[in-house]
């Protein structure tokens, strides 16, 4: 069986299973050329993003190894396993491990574990692979092909043709005419792979600042067995939150399921939290909201617990039970609404600095603006007293029916198909665009509060002046309340 895509506006294949590399055929060669070959050649179209899904259900289940597992083209995957080894009894029963379980999903995977990931990638993908010592690194890269170096196809096909077909040669050679030749490049990968040249690994995902986990004997998959894990995760993660000061305001629960699927719920605090069971409640919130789509499956075998983000812990919040309890209301109904209905399901205002009234103020999660120790009576809305409760995200047109010349307020106007007459009225207060934003012509604005003869008050401005080419325009923009 083979894959075709299409290259260089030509369908070639793009990948081959074994005995389809035992009949001869070739990575690239195309498709026509294949069938000749072969007529009962099974060829199938590859489909580039479902190949990328699978290498990402594959590095999320590697997570459960290290959480530094990062992408390696199309088709592998870097893992920083530094400080993990020993957990999974040394390198060798954990790289027998990945492959093993990878093998059983039906994955054939091949794996080298070494001090550089350039010889890790060489070993795995030219090599025997396997676990490679420091002192075995250069016997073992030196009787790999040059392409083994990720080098360039150009660059291998120069390499070829004057006989450096191993990586071997090339050590051996002179090190002035090969960079004068082929550039720093050749160099450079040739000692990433004997570790002379620092090669960074970057993760895919964030690193969590903390992180607890618990492997389960059995799998779990209700709600509450979910729950009553998560809170003794939280437990075991409190002392290391409490010895750096800290405490979370963004969790994510990583449940890995026997199959090896891997689930993440993420909640956010409004204030920072080390209490296992405020934590476990904020899941509790996300998880009535999610569970329906949470497949469980056979269960869950791992459950991790990582803080994401955190900020320093102010230590009165511990005294949760205690007199202070009206003062944490807020932010706890801030917290279980956002865990259930997502972040943005609760707006705050943010003042701008901008004298435009729509720019000056705007919303943003409630989460991130709560301060610490709270209470709703202490909230104080963002508004100086001369500004509506109510301001329009767009102001509304206004049809005056008579207006004080030329610089006063209108007397009888049309909105919303209600005429309304004009009892009291302040103003103008007059506001210029901003030019650097607005461009130089943009016209001013003259701003009136204005109470009709039935106790209802309104904003409304002027833009443009009388007397010009074109009378001006007015406009609703708020209302008070």
């Amino acid at each position: 069986m083979v894959c075709s895509g299409k290259l260089n506006n030509a369908m070639r294949l793009t990948a081959l299973d074994e005995l389809a590399e035992r009949l001869g055929l070739k990575k690239d060669q195309g498709v026509a050329e294949a069938r000749a070959m072969y007529p009962t050649l099974e060829v199938a179209e590859d489909d580039p993003a479902a190949d990328r899904r699978l290498l990402e259900a594959i590095a999320d289940w590697c997570d459960r190894y290290t959480p530094l597992v990062a992408f390696d083209g199309k088709d592998g995957l870097f893992l920083d396993i530094s400080g993990c080894a020993h957990l999974f009894g040394g390198e060798k029963a954990l790289l027998k491990d990945v492959l093993s379980r990878l093998f059983h999903m039906g994955i054939d995977a091949r794996g080298g574990i070494s001090s550089s990931p350039g010889l890790s990638w060489a070993a795995s993908r030219f090599g025997q692979g396997g676990v490679i010592e420091d002192e075995e690194a250069e016997q073992v890269l030196m009787s790999l092909p040059v392409a083994a170096l990720r080098l360039e196809g150009q660059t291998v096909d120069a390499l070829r043709k004057l006989g450096l077909k191993y990586v071997g040669d090339v050590i051996d050679a002179p090190r002035a005419p090969l960079t004068r030749r082929f550039g720093a490049g050749l160099l450079l990968r040739l000692d990433q792979a004997l570790g002379r040249e620092e090669e960074p690994v970057s993760p895919r995902r964030p690193v969590a600042s903390l992180s607890a986990e618990s492997r389960l004997i059995e799998p779990i998959g209700t709600e509450e067995q979910i729950l009553a894990v998560t809170r003794q995760v939280a437990i075991s993660l409190q002392p290391s939150l409490e010895t750096r000061g800290i405490g979370g305001r963004v969790f994510e629960l990583v449940l890995f399921r026997v199959d090896g699927r891997v689930f993440r719920i993420a909640v956010g605090a409004s204030q920072p939290l080390r209490e296992p069971k405020f934590i476990a409640g904020l899941f509790s919130e996300r998880l009535q909201a999610v569970y329906d789509d949470l497949d469980a499956g056979y269960g869950f075998e791992i459950l991790r617990l990582n803080v994401l983000r955190h900020d320093p812990f102010n230590e009165a919040q511990g005294d949760f039970e205690g007199d202070r309890q009206g003062e944490i209301s807020l932010s706890v109904f801030v917290d279980r609404v956002s865990a259930r209905l997502g972040a943005d399901c609760l707006q705050s205002f943010q003042l701008r600095e901008s004298h435009v009234p729509e720019r000056a103020v705007i919303t943003v999660p409630v989460m991130d603006r709560l301060p610490k120790r709270m209470a709703a009576q202490d909230i104080q809305l963002p508004f100086r007293q001369e500004r509506p409760l109510r301001l329009f995200a767009t102001p509304e047109p206004v049809e005056i029916m008579l207006a004080e010349v030329p610089d006063g307020p209108p007397q009888i106007f049309r909105w919303r198909r209600l005429q309304h007459q004009v009892a009291r009225s302040e103003g103008p207060e007059r506001i210029a665009m901003e030019w650097w934003i607005d461009g130089d012509d943009a016209e001013a604005r003259d701003y009136f509060r204005i109470e009709d003869e039935t106790g209802h008050r309104f904003w409304i401005y002027r833009r443009g002046f009388y007397g010009r080419e074109l009378d001006p325009r007015w406009f609703m923009h708020g209302v008070f309340a």
